[in-house]
């Protein structure tokens, strides 16, 4: 059997009962940690932590034991009870779909346990979630790719008086396109968007395709360590936000559509004062 348990967003503690007792009772246990982290990251101190709750050795799965070579992992849920972690919900990542598809597809019985994401718990700051249209990731860009398609997705949005909620990019153990060149990997340092980025790259973009899908006076809310018990969320224009210290990853950002006086007056709670 392979269970794929959420998290949730915070510490060690946000794991549900039903996760918690079949974490216990798995012979393996993996956690992935490439799409998303804890708010202590994958330190040795907070591995000890999950370890010391769940009483149970823990692996750390890269992209690339995931991506290339979870035939292993799978091949071992063929047999014994294996559990598979995953930060926030088990389905907040197309990866983790592959997975249940591949296991399925060598007859491995799948059973998920789920957990409040990024994708609910964004509701704290007042935007209603039934209002939202189609969430967007904004990568990191480099000096020769500086992609843009997230900016259609938006302008459509906003169109539609829409918010967008934008997941911003995460590098965790990923070869250097140099490496990769030279045929050996080579990891790069784990490295998070901030929020300034992101900003950054996104009026970068508008600025280039100049379509008006929104500006630096656009009304935002950003989000550092949702789900912790040291979050920020902090809610005010482009300009604004450019000027907050949102502190440690993970950061996200979320575009305002059209807002209702409800909407209006949670926002109120968080608006930046000048």
């Amino acid at each position: 059997m392979l269970y794929i348990i959420g998290l949730g967003l915070g510490d060690e503690k946000d794991i549900t009962l039903r996760g918690l007792e079949a974490v216990k009772k798995c012979e393996k246990v993996y956690i992935e940690a490439y799409t998303s982290l804890l708010s202590f990251g994958i330190s040795s101190d907070g591995l000890s932590n999950l370890e010391e709750l769940y009483g149970k050795p823990l692996t750390v799965a890269d992209r690339e034991m995931v991506e290339e070579k979870a035939d292993s992992m799978l091949s071992q849920a063929c047999h014994s009870d294996v559990a598979f972690l995953v930060v926030g919900d088990p389905f907040g990542a197309t990866t983790h779909t592959d997975l249940v598809v591949r296991a399925k597809q060598m007859g491995v019985d799948v059973k998920v346990v789920h957990n409040a994401s990024v994708m609910n718990a964004i509701g704290v700051c007042g935007l209603q979630l039934y209002r939202y249209g189609e969430t967007v990731s904004i990568p990191f860009f480099t000096e020769t790719w500086r992609p843009d398609s997230f900016y259609e997705k938006i302008k459509r949005n906003r169109d539609l008086g829409l918010h967008t909620l934008c997941l911003l990019d995460i590098k965790v153990k990923e070869p250097s396109l140099e490496s990769l060149c030279r045929g050996k990997k080579v990891y790069e340092p784990p490295r998070f968007m901030s929020i300034g980025t992101a900003i950054e790259q996104l009026l970068e973009v508008e600025q280039k395709l100049g379509e008006s899908a929104y500006s630096e006076d656009t009304a935002c809310v950003g989000f550092a360590r949702l789900g912790s018990e040291d979050q920020i969320i902090a809610s005010g224009s482009m300009k604004q936000l450019l000027t907050v210290d949102f502190g440690a990853p993970l950061h996200c950002l979320v575009i305002a559509g059209e807002t209702h006086p409800i909407e209006e007056e949670m926002l109120g709670f968080y608006m930046i004062k000048e």
